[in-house]
């Protein structure tokens, strides 16, 4: 042997201290596994009970008593419960030899911050499950040459220099099924409610490739929001990514939740994912949602400012697996990510915590991919594929409104149009605050229905035409009649599309409200009147055109003979609310 090389050893851990006889099978053992010869040095343990562990290099075989239960556990395992159990048993008992099986183990190098370091463990494949001795659970994030970076599920405090890890062969995953509907879970699929267990009926892995082009088709059904600015100027298609983004307290959540809120009767499920907001937020929205009956089609999935960043992190790859697994079943599902900036810092810091070079902003240069890939899974598969959907509503928060910082700009680019909020509209009373001129829907009147595309007409244009003729109109006091009439229409409109929360509209009620405003244009009405007269007008067409109504709603067309109807009774019901 060279002086360089360094002598390998065989280890031997047991309560006592083996013969020449066993020694002399177990070095025959390692000569024809490994085809070289090692010195066997003994090492005092009671973590082999029954029997002892042999490790040779990365490999340690268990010959205790745990270790053999669980190779017979693993022989029995599959069979349904449909089956008896016990002849299987009794025959595996009976003809059944323990094999000297190797378990891949690694060494703690160093663990801090939800970070450990792991040496050995040469098969390991990225987001692979690590188990340490004492049950706590790790993923492993960054394979190197020598050394395996891993982050926790679980507190720290019980990992420590010198621990063994093993491999489990899975990937991280979450379990899966309809019970999880009407609850509150954490990111490991874990109730967090105290409502009990929840029945799983199939675990899928929490990164997973996005449907291809073939298993996709054009996404072209509406998602209703209930909200009449986005429903009439940035409709949001079934299979569509559509930004929510705004400084901090300006109505993103709110958006969110009326959008829940409007998927009652239609038939859609509702996953809220809760990135590192506060436990009292998400407890005030799983209260809202119980009692507006919301809950029943819905899950939320909460990883809080108090989880760990590895939590955060895994949170919306964990709710996307669970949207995609209603998704194949070919049903619609809707998913919100709040927020995605939070988890862009979360992931910032297991980077930095991880070695990984900072980049713009302090963020690794793959944060552009982590968010890619987990949007690019929202779909609207084929009919061959399930015909099902997922529609993601990502949420961002700003910092004074600058849309160019890196992950706005990351995710603007990744997603279908963007929902801006702005922070003067909210405190002037504008909500919801969306700013028209930063706003936008790539998918447009194709996720609209026909009806509510002739109803929308020129409404976005119109209230563009108006945001520029106030600001040049606002100190000009000498206005032209046909100027002053556009400023009390823009201003109608605006007044229009307040709405409060928890109050989304039906279609047909947005459809009316859109037709009555153009065509009126809120002549002689004032502006403090309008959602008075608005009020009033539905109330009373409803009643008195219900087969009009009824009409539109199950045709999806909103024709000129139905929409002559609507304004020859706005005339009417104008008319009446100015005498009043």
């Amino acid at each position: 042997m060279n002086n360089n090389e360094t002598k390998r050893y065989a280890y031997l851990y047991s309560e006592t201290e083996a013969g020449e006889a066993s020694l002399s099978g177990l070095k025959k053992f390692i000569k024809e596994t490994y085809g070289e010869e090692l010195e066997i040095k003994w090492v005092k343990s009671d973590r082999f009970k029954g029997g002892f562990g042999l490790e040779v290099g990365d490999d340690l075989y268990d010959w205790s008593i745990k270790g053999r239960l669980k190779q017979l556990k693993n022989s029995v395992k599959g069979v349904s419960s449909e089956d008896n159990i016990v002849p299987l048993i009794k025959d595996r008992l009976t003809d059944w030899t323990p094999k000297a099986l190797a378990e891949e183990v690694g060494t703690v190098l160093t663990v801090g911050d939800g970070i450990v370091t792991v040496s050995g463990l040469r098969g390991v494949t990225y987001g692979e499950i690590l188990i340490f001795e004492d049950g706590t659970r790790g993923m492993a994030l960054d394979l190197r040459p020598d050394e395996i970076g891993c982050i926790l599920f679980n507190e720290d405090d019980s990992v420590c220099e010198g621990s063994r890890v093993s491999r489990t062969g899975k990937t991280a995953g979450i379990p899966v099924g309809d019970a999880f509907l009407g609850r509150v879970i954490n990111a490991l699929g874990s109730p967090i409610d105290e409502l009990g267990d929840i029945p799983a009926v199939g675990y899928r892995p929490i990164e997973s490739p996005a449907p291809g082009i073939v298993d996709r088709q054009p996404v072209n059904k509406p998602l209703e929001t209930g909200i009449l600015a986005i429903d009439s100027m940035f409709p949001i298609g079934r299979g569509q990514r559509e930004l929510i983004i705004g400084d901090r307290q300006t109505g993103k959540t709110s958006i969110a939740a009326d959008t829940i809120l409007n998927q009652k009767g239609k038939n859609i499920i509702c996953i809220y994912v809760a990135i590192g907001q506060k436990t009292s937020l998400v407890a005030r929205l799983y209260d809202m949602l119980s009692r507006a009956g919301a809950m029943e089609y819905t899950i939320i999935l909460n990883a809080s400012a108090a989880d760990s960043a590895s939590l955060q992190y895994i949170a919306p790859y964990a709710g996307c697996a669970l949207g995609e697994y209603f998704m194949n079943r070919g049903q619609d599902v809707l998913i919100i990510y709040d927020d995605l900036s939070k988890h862009a810092v979360a992931y910032r810091s297991i980077s930095l915590l991880l070695e990984r070079s900072p980049g713009r902003e302090a963020y690794p240069g793959d944060v552009f991919y982590l968010h890619s890939r987990l949007l690019e899974r929202a779909a609207h598969l084929s009919d061959e594929a399930g015909g099902g959907s997922m529609t993601a509503l990502p949420i961002v928060e700003t910092l004074e409104g600058d849309v160019s910082a890196y992950i706005p700009t990351n995710i603007i680019s990744i997603t279908d149009g963007q929902l801006f909020l702005e922070t003067d509209l909210f405190f002037s009373g504008q909500r919801p605050a969306v700013n028209v001129g930063l706003s936008v829907s790539r998918v447009g009147g194709d996720a609209q229905t026909k009806a509510m595309k002739k109803a929308a007409g020129s409404i976005r244009i119109d209230l563009a035409q108006f945001r520029e003729m106030e600001v040049f109109t606002q100190f000009s006091s000498d206005m032209d009649q046909a100027t002053k009439d556009q400023i009390n229409y823009g201003n109608g409109i605006m007044e229009m599309l307040k709405q409060p929360r928890s109050c989304p509209y039906d279609q047909i009620d947005e459809i009316l409200m859109l037709v009555a405003a153009q065509y009126t244009r809120f002549k002689d009405i004032k502006t403090a009147k309008v959602r008075e007269y608005m009020k009033g007008f539905l109330k009373e067409f409803k009643l008195s055109h219900k087969d009009v109504v009824s009409r539109i709603e199950s045709s999806g067309k909103l024709e000129d003979e139905d929409k002559k109807i609507i304004t020859d009774f706005t005339d009417d019901y104008t008319a009446k609310f100015i005498g009043a």
